[in-house]
């Protein structure tokens, strides 16, 4: 929330009952409110959230990219995210969680600190605060859910150098690429002091205390900015660092196995429902806000795609239905919680033909070798939705508005130019810190590692040069 927001809102003090008691000259002691329980309710949608984000890695994202490649390494990047996955959850128990959601200091506008590496003090009596006052769930399943966004985030980059990437590299990638990149976003985008700080202290104070990009006011409802923009600018440095696949435009490259695609493709749009609705950490009517606008936006976007392709090439494909499914449900991602359902319907119906254009015109214009299309649906979707996140949290059109934690319900909206200017803020910090961080890993890892396998590897393919299998016995 903007700092002008939690001003508006005011922080006033409730003082009638005191008065009373001094007219009556009666002293009155205060007893503590005890401190809040989770709910099991609230508790069981966040364990149901966090596997339905697991979903969408292993087998959803696996399964998506691997039917786009070609045959001969289709068992590689079911390796690679698998192994990923598995990298990034230790990385983010040992020091992660506590990079992005811990005070870190001096440096807390990027960074959080270590007091909570290893996990520590994290148990079973430890809670969290979600976006409600005196609501919380248990600390062990916030670290779990976030864990998930942790390993997703990581596992969409590799789309953009798939087929030539060295195995070594990507493990590299799996520790540093987060600890320099992913977890300073999270904790810039969504690190802030919680609900019952803002209500009982000046908005100066909150802001303070807040992530850097938390600050500006910027929104990011589930993560359009740490997830989607923060990888697909990952992946463009990527795949311009790794370099073109050998026989780049001018052998055939089409995926192997749409069939596989859409079935990637369905199992990310189902464990997406966790990362949106999930984001909302309570099972309340925000959630289910969250959840209609992930069935509408990506409907919509799913629609568009195929519409578009049909009216310019004559026929609709299924590669462009999935394509738009997916980049409805990055659209919706920042605003899935803020967007009233028609605000939803009209992103997903943008956000296709924007995306459609960068995946072919600008691609082969600029002629870059992002293998999968992560810049052009990911980085690109997640900026028109960050954006856009400014326009549909309007109430007048339809929004949710923006929370205000000391009256409750929706805050003044501060206006379009002002919430726009903040989501605009928030997306040019994504891209410098991403495209910067990333950078500065990706010429690490090839200096130590190197980032590309042989020219011969590459054309026998990655699953048995660099794993010594076959996804197919044939």
């Amino acid at each position: 929330m903007k700092l002008e927001q939690l001003k508006k809102a005011g922080l006033g003090l409730v003082a009638g009952l005191g008065a009373l008691a001094l007219t009556a000259g009666v002293a009155l002691a205060q007893t503590p409110a005890a401190a809040p329980t989770p709910d099991k309710g609230d508790t069981a949608w966040m364990l149901v959230s966090t596997i339905l984000v697991l979903l969408m890695i292993v087998p959803g994202l696996a399964l998506f990219y691997g039917g786009l490649v070609r045959a001969k390494n289709m068992l590689s990047v079911l390796t690679q995210t698998l192994v990923i996955t598995c990298i990034v959850m230790i990385v983010w128990a040992l020091w992660g969680y506590s990079m992005a959601f811990t005070d870190g200091g001096s440096l807390n506008a990027y960074v959080g600190g270590f007091s909570k590496a290893l996990l520590k003090g994290v148990d079973t009596a430890a809670n969290v605060e979600t976006f409600s006052r005196g609501v919380v769930i248990p600390e062990i399943v916030f670290v779990a859910f976030q864990m998930t966004f942790a390993a997703i985030t990581t596992a969409l980059v590799i789309g953009s150098f798939a087929e030539r990437i060295k195995f070594s590299a990507i493990c590299a990638f799996s520790v540093l690429w987060p600890t320099l990149v992913y977890f300073p976003m999270a904790h810039m985008v969504w690190f802030w002091a919680g609900p019952e700080f803002a209500s009982t202290h000046p908005a100066d104070a909150t802001v303070a205390g807040a992530g850097m990009i938390w600050g500006f006011g910027a929104l990011d409802f589930a993560g359009g900015t740490v997830v989607h923009i923060n990888a697909g600018i990952a992946a463009l440095v990527g795949c311009l660092l790794v370099g073109k696949r050998v026989g780049y435009g001018h052998e055939p490259m089409a995926p192997h196995s749409l069939t596989l695609t859409m079935v990637g493709a369905s199992l990310l749009w189902v464990g997406w429902f966790g990362f949106n609705a999930g984001s909302n950490l309570e099972a309340n009517g925000y959630a289910g806000l969250a959840m209609l606008n992930t069935f509408l936006a990506t409907a919509a976007a799913g629609i568009v795609w195929p519409l578009v392709e049909w009216i310019l090439k004559g026929k609709p494909s299924l590669l462009g239905a999935a394509s738009g499914v997916v980049a409805g449900l990055v659209a919706i991602t920042p605003a899935a919680g803020f967007a009233g359902p028609m605000g939803a319907i009209v992103l997903g119906i943008v956000v296709s033909p924007i995306c459609l254009f960068f995946v072919s015109v600008v691609k082969n214009a600029l002629k870059y070798d992002d293998s999968l299309d992560v810049f052009g649906v990911h980085c690109i979707g997640g900026i028109v939705g960050a954006i856009a996140t400014g326009i549909v949290v309007d109430p007048a059109l339809g929004g949710a508005g923006i929370v205000d934690y000391t009256a409750g319900g929706a805050a003044v909206y501060p206006g379009m130019a002002t919430q726009v200017m903040a989501q605009l803020k928030g997306v040019l910090t994504t891209i410098v810190w991403s495209g910067v961080g990333s950078t500065i890993v990706f010429l690490v890892i090839k200096v130590i590692f190197g980032l590309r396998v042989t020219e011969e590897k590459e054309r026998e393919g990655l699953d048995i040069t660099e794993h010594g299998e076959r996804a197919y016995s044939h």
